[in-house]
């Protein structure tokens, strides 16, 4: 078994692994040219797919940034460069630009490939770590992935150089999402599988207790009462409405028992005096998506929202389980 001074010899490699990584992608951000506008330009002139290649890790890479391009907006493939000449050349149409990702710019499976992808009129966009390589000479626009050093001890393995590829393949990609105006809507058509995809795709509306099915009761209804009625019908929560229907306030769980610590003589208490009375809401047409982000991104997260239409009237509840089990 390794001694303590061993695993905090473990400990520090790793940060200084992940701090190496996190300057490589900084450095590559703060190289302000035109660059990558030129890329997402050559790729928004064309109504066809992108073609994204590479071998060994960057070849991962390569399959990362395919992956993140076809679900954000901009249909993509990935070309084995060692196939390419065995057929594969076949997914081109005249025209299809070519993103090369490489760490030395020098392989040969991709330098002996440029020549052929020139008889498909296809842009070359460079994803390179070297720009004064052979292939940062062939590519009509590069962008730079250099990296100071790789991120493990020897500077040996890709690293540092196959993080800073990533994320200038993202930052292409994002690029492409505000150049195509892609919407949230579209992304969830593309991830109808997961739960992102549900929860941009699924209303509140799908998913929420209507008023049949959650506590709805008037201000004066005395503590006892909406104790029991929260008991039957336990969502976390009760709307406390006005008689014409408005939402009055919300009580939730955390209320009923700090009413209950914090009170000598509970027995006076009335719905209105424990209720928060300017509740965080949603609408029954938002996304699950929205209502999760109102329910999360906060000081204090809740798990049950009051859901009112636009004029104020209280129409049921929406718990953070019903946002990930979607359909009721």
């Amino acid at each position: 078994m390794a001694d303590e001074a061993e695993k905090q010899q473990w400990l520090a490699a790793a940060r200084t692994a992940m701090e190496i990584e996190a300057q490589a992608v900084k450095r590559a951000a703060a190289r302000r040219d035109h660059a990558l506008v030129r890329a997402v330009e050559l790729v928004v002139a064309h109504p066809g797919k992108v073609v994204v290649t590479g071998i060994g890790k960057s070849g991962y890479v390569a399959r990362k940034l395919v992956a993140t391009l076809s679900s954000t907006g901009t249909p993509a493939v990935f070309l084995h460069p060692a196939e390419a000449a065995h057929g594969d050349l076949g997914i081109y149409t005249p025209g299809d630009p070519t993103v090369l990702v490489s760490k030395n710019g020098s392989s040969h499976e991709l330098v002996s490939l440029v020549p052929l992808l020139r008889d498909f009129r296809s842009p070359l966009i460079g994803i390179l770590g070297a720009p004064a390589s052979p292939l940062a000479a062939m590519v009509d626009v590069l962008l730079d992935a250099s990296v100071e050093r790789e991120a493990d001890p020897q500077n040996l393995a890709p690293t540092a150089s196959a993080t800073a590829a990533q994320a200038l393949g993202d930052a292409l990609a994002i690029a492409l999402m505000r150049a195509r105006g892609f919407t949230a809507e579209q992304f969830g058509r593309y991830h109808p599988g997961g739960q992102l995809g549900r929860n941009l795709r699924i209303s509140v509306r799908e998913a929420m207790h209507g008023a049949e099915q959650a506590v709805m009761l008037p201000p004066e209804t005395p503590l006892k009462e909406v104790i029991i009625a929260m008991t039957r019908l336990p969502l976390g929560g009760a709307c406390v409405v006005t008689a014409e229907g408005s939402l009055s306030g919300f009580i939730t769980d955390g209320d009923v028992r700090r009413a209950l610590a914090h009170c000598e003589d509970i027995r006076g208490l009335r719905a209105a005096d424990i209720m928060t009375p300017s509740p965080v809401t949603i609408g029954p047409d938002a996304s699950l998506a929205a209502a999760l982000e109102r329910m999360e991104r906060r000081a204090s997260q809740i798990s049950a929202l009051p859901v009112v239409d636009d004029a104020g009237r209280a129409l049921g509840i929406l718990r953070l389980h019903d946002v990930y089990l979607g359909f009721r």
